[in-house]
């Protein structure tokens, strides 16, 4: 499927919050967590963040994925809130969205990092498949905790 990726407009922050929200049921559950903060960010929060957010869309205009990176004086790009609509999962979304967050960033960043759950599995390979290599596991309150990973940028 051919995917539209640019920049997130303010106008989108809405459709952002519902794809956001449905793409990380999946993780509360897993974590029986259904405070995440995915979950629980606001409209007012995701539109302050929005110059930070890409947005993938389908042929029909449909927000299908969306991802975010900033930038820090350091020269680390953090990515995150990485999310595929549910019923799309597993058709390399994720993927390019990953891919086109490091390009929105390429020549500036010197590092790119995330994290996700300790025991999310499916993202951990997609990282991994990508060069991003486990620097740091962070134990939680509860849960198992969290799973940062980094890779180099190319220059």
């Amino acid at each position: 499927m051919t995917l539209e990726i640019e920049r997130a407009r303010p106008g989108d922050a809405g459709e952002v919050l519902t794809l956001q929200r449905a793409a990380f049921l999946s993780e509360a559950q897993r974590y029986a967590d259904p405070h995440l903060p995915m979950l629980t960010e606001t409209l007012a929060e995701i539109t302050a963040a929005i110059d930070t957010v890409l947005v993938a869309r389908d042929p029909r205009g449909r927000l299908v994925a969306a991802g975010r990176g900033r930038l820090d004086e350091a020269g680390t790009c953090h990515i995150a809130r990485l999310a595929v609509a549910p019923d799309l999962r597993g058709q390399g979304f994720g993927w390019r969205m990953l891919l086109a967050v490091e390009a929105a960033h390429a020549g500036a960043a010197r590092r790119y990092e995330l994290f996700t759950g300790a025991e999310s599995h499916d993202n951990i390979r997609l990282y991994e498949r990508n060069g991003y290599s486990i620097f740091a596991r962070v134990p939680l309150d509860r849960g198992p905790g969290l799973v940062h990973l980094a890779k180099r940028a190319v220059r």
